[in-house]
């Protein structure tokens, strides 16, 4: 047994995949475990955006290696494709990040007093029929919800496998959820709100069928308050970060999350460290779901 940091997040020898790699919190994450030695695929449609963070890490000699892998998390050709990939070139898989989303249709009048659309129930009611699709809806869930479970279950027997490399550990799923999926409010996207919920039971019952079939790999979430990523143009100043929340109350930290707390957040649970939490979800929100009402 040892208590030094250096033992209990190291992940030396570990096969990470990050869906969603090459941006945003995904790239935080990616970044964060191949720092702790771990070598990471971050997957993606765009092959052009993977590669050139790929050879930055590069670059930086931080650590562990960071290797591009075109997957398109909507696709089962396309996970089946890259499941053939790591196959053959790790025969197992130690850490998988569900990171891969993206925001769908909005309703920016929801958070204007003053709009016509908020009226009376008949304008409020017909203004959220027509703002939105079905179609949209479907698509926002695709990618936000529908990946997790097969992507999931894609690579489960590969991660079954990295569990069986060393005594007492066991091969770790982290599902990026959002204190959206959480939150009582709309935060004007009641389509991408709804679908991290789900992704947040999803989360859940992952964790407790694997369990009761005897798979020794964990299941966890991480739900994000406000941080940079694409879907906020990648950058939040303190000044923009309650537009952003878009909350009753403004967050305590009156600040955005930072890249090293979703990366040891992430590192936490995919090392010996985390090794005892399973089916759980981290919220690291500087405090947003405190003050504004949530589900916990």
């Amino acid at each position: 047994m040892s208590y030094r940091l250096q033992t209990l997040y190291d992940l030396s020898g570990r096969v990470a995949i990050v869906t969603g790699g090459g941006t945003g919190i995904g790239l935080h994450i990616a970044q964060g475990l191949a720092a702790s030695g771990a070598k990471v695929y971050i997957t993606g449609r765009r092959l052009a955006v993977l590669q050139k963070v790929a050879d930055l890490w590069t670059q930086s000699n931080e650590g562990g290696l960071i290797i591009p892998l075109q997957m398109d998390v909507t696709s089962k050709e396309s996970i089946t494709e890259a499941k053939k990939i790591i196959q053959e070139r790790e025969g197992k898989l130690h850490i998988l990040v569900n990171n891969a989303g993206q925001s769908g249709p909005t309703s920016p009048f929801l958070g204007n007093p003053s709009a016509p659309e908020l009226k009376n129930a008949e304008t409020l009611g017909q203004a959220l029929f027509d703002n939105e699709a079905p179609q949209q809806w479907a698509d926002l869930y695709a990618i936000n919800t529908f990946s997790v479970f097969f992507v999931t279950t894609a690579f489960l027997g590969l991660l079954d496998k990295g569990s069986q490399d060393v005594d007492g550990f066991s091969s770790s799923v982290i599902n990026i959820t959002s204190i959206s999926g959480i939150i009582k409010l709309a935060q004007e996207h009641f389509a991408y709100n709804s679908a991290k919920a789900a992704a947040s039971h999803l989360t859940k019952m992952l964790a407790t069928e694997f369990a009761l079939k005897g798979v020794n790999v964990r299941v966890n979430a991480i739900a994000p308050g406000v941080y940079a990523s694409e879907m906020t143009h990648d950058s939040i100043g303190p000044e923009k970060v309650d537009k952003v929340g878009k909350g009753v109350l403004p967050v305590p930290a009156k600040r955005a999350g930072t890249g090293e707390e979703m990366a040891g957040t992430a590192v936490y649970l995919a090392s010996r460290a985390g090794g005892y939490v399973n089916g759980q979800e981290i919220i690291i929100d500087g405090g947003y779901v405190a003050v504004n009402p949530a589900t916990t």
